[in-house]
């Protein structure tokens, strides 16, 4: 099991295949999940050649349940640190909701020749929160539930988001995966609850408003029009005008997991995005 050592010492936890002279390929997860949620991209891309890399954000997966540093700065210097300690190089970053609020962080403080794109997917940028600036976002309400149902019956409720919103599950028709519930769940409840807790703060209030300016690199947001977890008119449709060198893709009646509902789709598109010159 490959592990790496934070400065304030957490252990985190990551895989790292294919060849090390290979483009490489991180992948950044959503909360409250794993490395484990992007299994069929790393295994799609590592048969294209790539060198794929995906980490269990601190307080998630098999990584230290830390009850502290569970802000998006200190997930995007986790990303810095382990991207130095693996000397990645020209590498693309790709993050699916809170995943994608960690990437377009850490891309927009990057060092230099680390990064050469960025794929932020159902991602939670600029902010989902309703703020002045962005009225369109969703009340402070949602996430005071969201919080509220965790501390009150976490096993439940990593039950319920899957089984509905998360997707789309609910919808009427819907072919409904219990192998997909079932791993949500699983990864879910690896995590610490206290980093989980915190989390929701860390996607739902921080504004990345800055960030997306500061990037300059190919981005390439993909979002699906029927995610009822990250809605798009306030978070890619958003982001895109903000973003100096930004592409926009979206996908009607696709869900927030999108990537996992329809991976041939969402694979072919990145793998069309990231071998673009």
């Amino acid at each position: 099991m490959s592990t790496f050592t934070t400065s304030d010492g957490v252990t985190l936890f990551y895989k790292d295949w294919g060849p090390k002279d290979a483009q490489p390929i991180m992948f950044h997860h959503g909360w409250p999940l794993s490395a484990d949620d992007w299994d069929n991209q790393m295994l799609f891309f590592l048969g294209e050649g790539f060198r794929v890399i995906a980490h269990d954000r601190r307080g998630h997966g098999r990584s230290d349940q830390t009850d502290t540093g569970n802000d998006m700065d200190t997930y995007a210097a986790d990303v810095a640190a382990l991207a130095r300690a693996l000397d990645l190089k020209g590498a693309v970053h790709v993050g699916h909701s809170t995943g994608g609020g960690e990437v377009i962080r850490y891309v927009a403080r990057s060092e230099p020749g680390r990064v050469a794109k960025a794929a932020l997917l159902g991602a939670v940028p600029p902010i989902m929160l309703a703020t002045e600036r962005y009225p369109g976002g969703l009340p402070m309400e949602v996430f005071d539930g969201f919080r509220a149902a965790l501390a009150s019956n976490r096993a439940q409720f990593f039950l319920d988001v899957p089984s509905g919103p998360f997707y789309g599950f609910n919808r009427p028709g819907a072919e409904v995966s219990e192998g997909l519930i079932r791993n949500w769940w699983r990864q879910g409840m690896m995590g610490g609850a206290k980093a989980h807790y915190d989390c929701v703060a860390a996607f739902s209030e921080t504004d990345f408003t800055e960030d997306l300016k500061a990037v300059s690199l190919p981005v390439l947001l993909m979002h699906g029009e029927d995610d009822q977890v990250v809605p798009i008119d306030a978070s890619a449709r958003k982001a895109i005008e903000l973003l100096p060198n930004g592409t926009l893709k979206t996908y009607p009646g696709l869900s927030h997991g999108m990537f996992a509902t329809h991976p041939d789709v969402i694979n072919a598109d990145l793998l069309g995005f990231i071998r673009a010159g």
